[in-house]
């Protein structure tokens, strides 16, 4: 009889290499490494590492999300952390309960530090401030209010 096959909990069950491309969704479980080029959605329950030579555009959704190289243009969204190593480029909106941004890593985005919501969004605070610059009440406000008039 054939013992189960355990996966370790650092093995990489999956990898896009240097030199490759790829456009589309990528739904995976277990630990993902992209060093390539892909365009699109990518979606997990597990870890995802983005490695030197990568170029991600699109949107990430993972269990985490470790980005130790490369170049990354995506909104990322993660259930438990995510981490950023120099040499890493990362542009878009952070949203995870855990971030870490080490010294040298260039960003430029928003973050939200905080447990991901059902229906949420992470550009959520970028939208209330634009309302509220534009006059606009915020679309979680229960009244209007107003300050300085007479109580």
């Amino acid at each position: 009889m054939e013992a189960p096959q355990l996966v370790r909990p650092t093995e990489i069950t999956a990898l896009l290499g240097r030199g490759t491309a790829f456009e589309g969704k990528l739904q995976f479980d277990g630990r993902v490494r992209l060093d390539g080029h892909f365009k699109g959605e990518i979606r997990g329950d597990d870890v995802l590492v983005i490695g030197e030579g990568a170029l991600i555009e699109g949107s990430i959704e993972v269990g985490t999300c470790i980005v130790t190289a490369g170049e990354v243009r995506a909104d990322i969204r993660a259930r438990d952390a995510i981490e950023l190593y120099p040499p890493a480029k990362v542009v878009g909106a952070l949203h995870a309960p855990a971030i870490f941004i080490d010294r040298g890593v260039q960003f430029e985005g928003t973050c939200t530090m905080a447990p991901l919501e059902g229906g949420s969004s992470a550009t959520a605070p970028v939208e209330a401030a634009e309302q509220a610059a534009a006059g606009e009440p915020a679309a979680f406000d229960d009244e209007p209010t107003s300050v300085g008039e007479g109580a």
